[in-house]
This record gives structure tokens, C-alpha cells and sequence, in this order.
């Protein structure tokens, strides 16, 4: 029987909620009214605070002449779609907005999804090159150029953990798989629609495609770190999509530097039980090294993984987990801890991180830690040892 497998308390109870209900109709259909709309009322007012998030937003950007959107570095699909959303509502109110980022944009799937869809971003070499008012998007600490550590931002979108906060506004929502999914909430809070003969303020087909690739890319899919909101979003978007222009940025031409190190990752791997590590060497593409660790993570018998690679004086670090038991943040924070000008971080599926090689090297307060201590101690936190 099943009810023999419940524990005692848990079984007394439920035989006496199910004699009630028996005995008592009228009364359980009451209840049942009431939990619904408990429950009910509960979704409503979690949806309503989500949607008045972006009216916020609007309120905070309304009277500007002029806002910086700025990405992370080496921006991602994510991060670019989320800046486009914020453009369209900034757009909407009048204000122009530039679109700017640190670093580079050199993954195939990134400047697929920046000529495809001619999202027009600018470089940024230091603070100075940006207005006074910047709102942060896909991340919530600026970083990645001279003077970051200075700006203030007047807004804050991210769905990565951290401390970051907007002097006017903050939305940070680690739950969520996407930047990008709170941008569709904003939008559909300021009466954006798919266009149809009768919608009055239809979706742009380019914002509704990137929105959309934003989501699926940051979730693998829709396979990887969703919420529900996720495919809330994607059902939103896609009547407004081009799917041949989706199907161009989803399929773009390799470079052949990133095949030699997915192959220099598989090659020069190193495994202990279900976990692997990886060290590909001097690289120019530094997107590359993500790329490596979601191949290397599909290799039988592994479950979490670590790829490694310099450039410029600089180890970057990317790592994957399909291993409830490890929190690839998390354990990356922990092995680059006692080194100084190291950060890393990330959500329980995947992160990443950059350690200078001079204070790797024991420059500074740290007495160094070689390449091989290094791969020892990732394997360490990776077993919970460390």
C-alpha cells in the first residue's frame, strides 16, 4: 500500500485530511476555493512586482538625455540582447543611449549575433569615455576597463550572483537562466506586443530575435539553469522572430583557433573520478576556453570540468558542472581565494575567473602556487576537499 510507506505523522495526517474531505464536501470545496486563491493571488502579485520592475525602469531612464548601456567584458548574445531591450525602451522615451563594452567580441557566436542583427556597440578603453549616467546590464559590478571600479551606476539587470546595486535602480535575479528574460518583462509591462494588424506598439523583429537568442544561448537551449520565466519569454517572443536570421546567428562559421582548442583540451586532460582538468596553453581566442570546457564536459564518465589558458600575462579560467555535488562558482571562488588580483565566480553550473600569472607566481603577499599545485587545488575544491 502506499500510504504504508509514508512516515507515522505524515500518514495519521493525511487519513484525516481525506476522512474530512469524505465527510465534510462542502466545506473541503471551500477550502480548496480558498487555497486557490491564495495561491492564486500570490502569482498575481509576483507578476505585477515583476512587470512593475520595468516601470520603474522607465521612470528612472524617463527625463535623460543620454545613458551609457554597459556590457560585461567580451560580451556575450545575453548581454548584447539585454542592452538591445534597454535601447528599445530608452527609444521609447526619447532618450539615446549608447552601447558599450570592455574588452573584445571575438566567439564566433557573439559576432555572428552582433552583424546579423547590426547591433551597434562601441568599445570602451576607460571610464571617461562614458556619460554620467551608465546602466549595467548582464552584470552588476562594472569591470574590465580603467576607472570601473569608480563607476555608479544609475541602474542595475543581471541575473549573476553578486553585490552590485544601481544608485536609482537594481533588478538582480540569480534564479533566472537570462538577462534577457527580464528585459521581456519590461517590455511587455510598457505594452510591447508581437506585431499583429492590431498591435499598437509592436515588437521590433530584430529585438524580438536577439531577446529570444539571448535567452536560449545563456540556457543552453532551454536544457541549463531555467526558470519558468524563461519559457514565459521564449512563448512571448516567438511570433515576433525572423527565424532565418536566428538560424544565421545560431550557426555561425568556426574558427579554426577554437577547434585546435577543443582538441588541445581533450588532449591534455587530466581526470580523477568524474572530474577533469585542463590546461590548453598560450591562446589568442580567449572565447575559445568556454567553448573547450561544454565540449570537454560531454566526454563519458565526467561531470564537472575546468579548462584553463593564458594570454597576456593573464590564466583565464571557464568551468562546467552537471554535478548537483559541485557549485562550479562557487568552487572556482575558493580556489583562486589566496591569490592576490584573482576573481572568479559564477552559478552552480557554470563560471569562470582571471588570475594574473605574476601574482600567481608569488608576486606580492602570496608565496605562488605553480601550475601543477593549481590543477591539484581545482581538483580539490571540485571534490569538496578544500
Amino acid at each position: 500500500m502506499p500510504g504504508a510507506l509514508l512516515p507515522g505523522a505524515v500518514r495519521a495526517l493525511t487519513d484525516s485530511v481525506l476522512r474530512f474531505v469524505e465527510a465534510n464536501p462542502p466545506a473541503a470545496a471551500g477550502l480548496a476555493v480558498l487555497a486557490l486563491v491564495v495561491f492564486g493571488g500570490g502569482v498575481y502579485r509576483l507578476v505585477r512586482s515583476r512587470r512593475a520592475a520595468g516601470l520603474k525602469l522607465k521612470r528612472v531612464l524617463s527625463g535623460r538625455d543620454r545613458v551609457a548601456v554597459l556590457m560585461h567584458p567580451n560580451p556575450d548574445p545575453d548581454a548584447m540582447a539585454t542592452a538591445m531591450g534597454v535601447e528599445l525602451l530608452a527609444a521609447d522615451l526619447g532618450v539615446e543611449t549608447d552601447l558599450r563594452y570592455p574588452g573584445e567580441i571575438c566567439h564566433q557566436e557573439n559576432r555572428a549575433f552582433r552583424t546579423v542583427l547590426d547591433v551597434q556597440v562601441d568599445p570602451i578603453e576607460t571610464a571617461a569615455d562614458l556619460p554620467e549616467d551608465v546602466v549595467l546590464v548582464d552584470h552588476n559590478t562594472a569591470r574590465g576597463f580603467d576607472g570601473a571600479s569608480d563607476i555608479d551606476p544609475i541602474a542595475v539587470i543581471d541575473h549573476h550572483p553578486g553585490d552590485g546595486t544601481g544608485r536609482r535602480f537594481t533588478d538582480v535575479r540569480p534564479e533566472y537562466g537570462a538577462a534577457a528574460t527580464i528585459l521581456v518583462e519590461y517590455l511587455q509591462a510598457a505594452g510591447f506586443e508581437p506585431a499583429t494588424e492590431d498591435a499598437e506598439r509592436p515588437l521590433p523583429t530584430e529585438v524580438a530575435t536577439g531577446l529570444l537568442y539571448g535567452v536560449l544561448s545563456d540556457t543552453d537551449h532551454l536544457t541549463r539553469g531555467c526558470s519558468e520565466a524563461e519559457f514565459d519569454a521564449s512563448a512571448f517572443l516567438y511570433p515576433a522572430i525572423d527565424e532565418d536570421t536566428l538560424d544565421r546567428v545560431a550557426h555561425p562559421e568556426v574558427d579554426a583557433e577554437v577547434l585546435d582548442v577543443k582538441a588541445r583540451a581533450i588532449e591534455s586532460r587530466e581526470v580523477q573520478g568524474p572530474f577533469a582538468v585542463s590546461d590548453v596553453g598560450e591562446l589568442s581566442n580567449v572565447d575559445a576556453i568556454p567553448q573547450a570546457a561544454d565540449e570537454l564536459l560531454n566526454l563519458e564518465g565526467v561531470t564537472a570540468v575546468v579548462v584553463m589558458g593564458q594570454k597576456n600575462g593573464t590564466l583565464h579560467l571557464s568551468g562546467r558542472s552537471r554535478d548537483d555535488r559541485v557549485h562550479m562558482g562557487r568552487a572556482l571562488q575558493e580556489a583562486v581565494a589566496d591569490i592576490p588580483m584573482a576573481g572568479a565566480g559564477g552559478h552552480s553550473r557554470m563560471g569562470g575567473g582571471q588570475l594574473s600569472i605574476e601574482h600567481m607566481n608569488g608576486l606580492g603577499p602570496s608565496d605562488g602556487v605553480s601550475s601543477a599545485e593549481f590543477s591539484d587545488r581545482l581538483f580539490a575544491v571540485l571534490g569538496g576537499e578544500q
